[in-house]
């Protein structure tokens, strides 16, 4: 009798123990499936981080192409710098030329808003790669004028050159009468003609000042 009861036993018992099994290996491939989906979450936030770091560096770049802007209106604006560097606004030399090209670009390139170029790669990367350009050619530009400046203009002309930054201090001074600003004004330009152009902003600049103190 009791082997016969414990054959009954193992009848029950052994189907039971498959489908125990059976269960317990459905359960482990679900969470197998599960572990390789990713979260719910994890899509979107990988997304947010990459367009904030894209936002970034469209920002850095915008700010480096403010910076080469800042640097360049000190030539245009700043009377003893320009003199002291002069080839930076003379478009007959060929670094002056690249740089202006580059600035040309860069400045087209440029978006409104750092936003404006997040859904478009390649039009980031071309601005990117603009401004990479604009700044390098700037630099080039800069120490090329410095060295020409120290190497390339003989003993007259550099005789020439500090007379009219004599003569621009004058006609830049507010403390200086208008006609001695004017007179002086005349003379800075006889002493650059044929040797350096001054850029119309600055020219213009210097012209409304003296305009200004004879109007009163």
């Amino acid at each position: 009798m009791l082997i016969v009861r414990l054959v009954e036993l193992l009848i029950v018992v052994v189907p039971l123990i498959g489908l125990a099994y059976g269960g317990f290996k459905a359960v482990s491939k679900v969470r197998d499936r599960a572990d390789d989906v990713p979260a719910v979450g994890g899509a979107p936030q990988a997304q947010r981080t990459s367009t904030s770091a894209q936002r970034r560096a469209i920002e850095r770049t915008v700010r480096e192409h403010d910076r080469t802007d800042t640097r360049w209106l000190d030539y245009e604006m700043d009377v003893s710098k320009l003199l002291d560097y002069p080839l930076m606004t003379d478009m007959r030399d060929p670094f002056t030329q690249r740089f202006h090209r580059a600035k040309l670009r860069a400045d087209l390139l440029r978006p409104a808003e750092p936003g404006d170029l997040l859904d478009d790669s390649a039009a980031a990367r071309d601005y990117r790669d603009a401004v990479e350009e604009y700044v390098t050619a700037f630099e080039v530009a800069e120490a090329e004028a410095i060295r020409k400046r120290r190497n390339d203009f003989s003993r007259d002309q550099q005789q020439r050159l500090s007379r009219a930054h004599s003569a621009l201090r004058i006609a830049t001074d507010t403390a200086a009468t208008p006609q001695e600003r004017g007179r002086a004004f005349d003379v800075a330009r006889r002493e650059l003609d044929g040797l350096i152009v001054l850029p119309e902003r600055t020219r213009a600049a210097i012209e409304r000042g003296i305009a200004g103190e004879l109007d009163r």
